[in-house]
């Protein structure tokens, strides 16, 4: 079994597979008479030519570390939003594409009210909370094609804390 640790949720470190999505740094604007701030256009969705933008809403049971992890997937016709409904810590888990197949996984761990966005075609793990509730809006492609891929890990990765 592989080995890894987890690495802080950083806009930097995340950018080759999609964009954090936080409030960090001053807010791009004040709106609402100045008593909210906007972070503006945070993330790059994008959804294909035969697909559409939907809003659900995911319960996953938690997760804790280490973890196992034997399971990528990915989606080729959509990027896909993980907004976290809880102030919780959550693992996010990717892996750059070698075409057919992941290369090696990453694992951050999102701080509070991190969320993610994936670039389409990005390998990821699943939804992996660890705390409850494990709750997540998810805004992701809508559409009548298939949108998955999966590739199962023999042997799996272990990932522990950093």
């Amino acid at each position: 079994m592989h080995t890894i640790r987890t690495e802080p949720l950083t806009p930097a470190a995340f950018a080759p597979f999609g964009d954090v999505l936080d409030t960090s740094g001053p807010p791009d604007r004040l709106i609402n008479r100045g008593l909210c701030g906007r972070w503006h256009d945070r993330a790059r969705l994008d959804f294909g030519a035969d697909g559409r933008a939907g809003l659900s809403i995911f319960d996953a049971e938690p997760r804790s570390l280490p973890y196992a992890l034997d399971l990528l997937e990915r989606h080729p016709d959509g990027s896909q939003a993980f907004i976290p409904m809880a102030q919780v810590e959550w693992l996010v888990i990717v892996a750059p594409d070698l075409g057919d197949h992941p290369g090696t996984p990453r694992a951050f761990l999102a701080a509070p009210g991190q969320g993610i966005n994936l670039h389409r075609g990005t390998w990821h793990g699943v939804l992996t909370p660890l705390h409850t509730p494990g709750l997540f809006a998810v805004i992701d492609r809508i559409g009548a094609t298939p949108n998955l891929q999966e590739y199962s890990l023999n042997p799996a990765y272990l990932i522990h804390a950093a």
